[in-house]
């Protein structure tokens, strides 16, 4: 049986992750807002919540 060859595989990771780096400052430097990341939880997107209506 074959050995796993880790060192290809973390190689892999490091591109994929440089390659969505250079992908996120593209799209800062092109002044687009960001998507949200995938690995985020529902209702920690970090944004605002929306204002309360005013009681009457």
């Amino acid at each position: 049986m074959a050995t796993p060859n880790y060192s290809y595989e973390k190689r892999q990771k490091e591109l994929a992750k440089k390659k969505k780096k250079e992908e996120k400052l593209k799209r800062k430097a092109e002044g687009k807002p960001d998507l949200p990341d995938d690995d985020t939880p529902e209702g920690e997107e970090g944004g605002t919540a929306p204002p309360a209506d005013p009681a009457p």
